[in-house]
């Protein structure tokens, strides 16, 4: 059949919220081992012992390399790159000429003309699309995650987390390593393969230079880097983690992994929707909870929305820095963590097990509460609608059930009550991820840092 586009999938659907909460697809693919052990304890090591985390197959990686990528990168991201380079990383953000984001990523600085994005598509593909048809000087090398990509993959990717990941790569070294600055890139050699390690933290621990290494290689290494962690932790409490336990480290360390990409409407996007493939992340992921809207652009957010202003710099020229300048003094929404009312929690999980049929909530999932893609649940004060939720779940450091959530700053209070609601209007969206239940609503406190 001829290949469509996102533009085309929109067109037939009618709108883009039509075609995104008609989608039958669930929540963002981490493909893997659920656990190795069990979830609770493996949630717990990345705050007591470690943690070693499989990452190998779930980001998109995409490769930039030539004279240009330094100039493509200003152009796109709010970040300033004016000392980027060689042996660096940045969480890089890229938004759209209104100001609205696109989404994050990790920028690995390779060499000085050669970097990777990895993260979910929707900023690898952006950055790609201008490197194609911007005129830049650029190779772009693409490396898709295994979802779309049954050749495999070009590395291996290990997040090595928690209060003894130092001495564990020591230890599977035989020595010590020199010390990586936070955000910065460092090389060694471990089990005979060349390694590159990201110095930054998934959950939020203490101590940010000793507690969590992004370590990547050559593929084929992949088994045998994984055997001596795993020989070298045995002494340290070192558990393997699972895809069960790995998407929860965002409910601590606070990163909201879902925003809307800011792209389904405009005429300036017509053409990136034209080059996005109808069969693709962006067109086939699926939106779902209980805040609804028939226009997209209320599902759209600004960086200061997401916790990222303080990445926003004006020090270069970029898409979007215009409504950026607009937009800095203004009144926004803030991200925090709505802490979720144990009995509340209780009520809904019991309910949606026991009641009869007809009557029952939405069922709360375990440890991550998310049954779409693109989760945004309405937040509200008394009966105002004061921000979404985007991200739901628990974790044993917790002891209870968060929501990563966007508020307007004047209720972004430390202490606030706040309610979610919870489930979808008229029983639920007819795809199958979703049973038929009925909305209820569960009490929050509201917390402006991370919980543990």
């Amino acid at each position: 059949m001829p290949r469509t586009s996102l533009e085309q999938e929109i067109q037939q659907a009618g709108d883009p919220v039509t075609m995104l909460r008609s989608s039958p697809a669930s929540t963002y693919a981490i493909p893997g081992t659920p656990e190795y052990t069990n979830w609770r304890d493996e949630q717990v090591a990345w705050r007591e012992t470690a943690v070693v985390f499989d990452q190998s197959s779930h980001m998109t990686d995409v490769y930039f390399r030539g004279p240009d990528v330094g100039r493509l990168l200003s152009d796109l991201g709010v970040n300033s790159i004016a000392t980027f380079g060689r042996d660096r990383a940045k969480h890089f953000v890229a938004c759209t000429e209104a100001g609205h984001v696109i989404g994050d990523a990790v920028l690995f600085g390779l060499e000085d003309d050669e970097v990777s994005l990895v993260g979910r598509p929707a900023v690898p593909n952006w950055v790609a699309f201008h490197a194609e048809t911007g005129g830049y000087d650029v190779e772009v090398r693409r490396d898709e995650r295994t979802v779309a990509n049954p050749a495999g993959r070009l590395v291996f990717r290990y997040q090595l987390q928690g209060p003894m990941a130092l001495r564990i790569l020591e230890q599977a070294r035989g020595g010590p390593i020199e010390r990586i600055p936070f955000f910065r890139i460092g090389e060694f050699t471990l089990a005979g393969c060349p390694i590159r390690a990201l110095n930054h933290t998934m959950s939020g621990v203490p101590g940010l230079e000793t507690t969590g290494l992004e370590m990547t290689g050559p593929a084929e290494h992949g088994p045998a880097v994984m055997a001596a962690l795993l020989a070298a932790g045995d002494e340290f409490g070192l558990r393997r983690g699972g895809v069960l336990a790995y998407p929860t480290t965002s409910f601590e360390s606070g990163w909201i992994a879902s925003p809307m990409p800011a792209i389904y409407s405009g005429e300036h996007m017509t053409a990136y929707r034209e080059w996005l493939p109808g069969d693709g992340w962006e067109a086939t992921a699926s939106l779902g909870g209980s805040f609804t809207s028939g226009d997209i652009e209320d599902y759209y957010s600004t960086p200061w929305d997401l916790g990222y202003g303080g990445l926003v710099r004006f020090d270069h020229d970029f898409l979007g820095r215009s409504a950026l300048e607009q937009l800095a003094d203004r009144p926004h929404r803030r991200k925090v963590w709505l802490h979720w009312d144990p009995d509340d929690v209780a009520r809904v999980i019991r309910s949606s097990l026991f009641d009869p049929p007809g009557t029952r909530p939405k069922y709360l999932d375990i440890p991550k509460s998310v049954y779409a893609t693109l989760p945004f649940d309405a937040v509200l004060s008394g009966d105002r609608l004061v921000g979404l939720s985007l991200y739901a779940g628990y974790t044993a450091n917790i002891g209870g059930w968060v929501s990563l959530a966007m508020v307007d700053e004047a209720d972004a209070v430390d202490g606030a009550e706040a309610v979610v609601v919870w489930g979808e209007e008229d029983g639920g969206a007819a795809r199958p991820t979703v049973e038929p239940h009925v909305q209820t609503t569960i009490r929050a406190r509201i917390g402006t840092r991370p919980p543990v």
